[in-house]
């Protein structure tokens, strides 16, 4: 079997961090993607009472929150600390953002339901023991763009300013500012003026 970290003395949260290849049975990863889950299900009771009132434990779970920024739950995250939500964003029901690198949303985004912010990558080489392997890219969203209902944003796209993602699209590169993209792959139709 291959040791693909051979002469590296960085725990895999390290690694992971980093951008590199890393193993996710890291404890203190494990640790925090506990906390996030702790956290995403107080918030989620607490919405039921009182959204508002809820709030502080958002705060709590995500590494920034703008103001007046409001995620509605449920939401899903791998730990929460890594992303950053800009002020005065929307992001509707079961948000999923597997923020195993930075996640970034810009100020005054709309983000449909059921959209999916994934960073990790897997390698598809079938070497032993590889398919336990993961890295990440980070996805970065500008400002005022919108995402439509059920939008995935693959590891290591960045979408620009005044963007719109149509509904379903998968978008697996990056998206200028100032675009109406749709479609899987998503691909740019127009400029928005």
């Amino acid at each position: 079997m291959t040791d693909h970290f051979a002469g590296d003395r960085r725990t895999n949260r390290e690694r992971m961090l980093a951008g590199d290849w890393y193993i996710a049975d890291d404890p203190e990863n494990a640790r925090r993607a506990q906390r996030a889950v702790r956290l995403a299900e107080r918030y989620r009771i607490a919405s039921i009472e009182d959204e508002r009132a809820a709030l502080p434990i958002l705060a709590e779970l995500i590494g920034h929150l703008g103001e007046d920024a409001f995620i509605k739950p449920p939401l899903h995250v791998d730990y929460g600390e890594h992303i950053s939500i800009g002020a005065r964003t929307f992001v509707n029901v079961n948000l999923t953002a597997l923020d195993v690198a930075p996640i970034t949303v810009g100020e005054d985004c709309q983000i449909g339901p059921n959209v999916q912010l994934l960073t990790p990558v897997h390698p598809i080489d079938p070497e032993p023991r590889r398919d336990r392997l993961e890295a990440a890219r980070p996805i970065t969203i500008g400002n005022n763009v919108w995402l439509g209902g059920g939008v995935i944003v693959c590891p290591g796209v960045t979408i620009g300013d005044h963007s719109v993602i149509g509904a379903g699209a998968v978008v697996t590169r990056d998206i200028p500012a100032n675009v109406l993209a749709v479609g899987n792959p998503a691909r740019v139709l127009r400029t928005i003026p």
